[in-house]
């Protein structure tokens, strides 16, 4: 199955900004409601099922020198009605 971006988004930005951001999807999401992503002249809008699948990812990137890298975590919403769930998930 062939991938097609819809939308593209990256800066850098506070760590308060980016839970505002993502309260705010989080709000739409529990609320059921449609959101719109939105930057210059490119817009998505969504309208996520009730049951999605969720996936969470944390890499760390080492430099070629073997100095400090880069950590990237990664949160992915998936709306495939057919996945099968793999456990739980939990935030300390």
């Amino acid at each position: 199955m062939a991938e097609e971006t819809l939308f593209a988004f990256e800066r850098d930005m506070t760590t308060a900004e980016v839970a505002e951001y993502l309260r705010t999807v989080a709000d739409r999401l529990e609320s059921g409601e449609e959101f719109t992503l939105e930057s210059g002249s490119e817009s998505v809008t969504l309208t996520p099922p009730s049951r999605i699948e969720f996936e969470v990812e944390v890499e760390r990137e080492t430099s070629d020198s073997g100095g400090s890298g880069e950590i990237e975590l990664e949160f992915e919403l998936e709306w495939d009605e057919n996945a099968d769930s793999t456990g739980d998930l939990t935030i300390e």
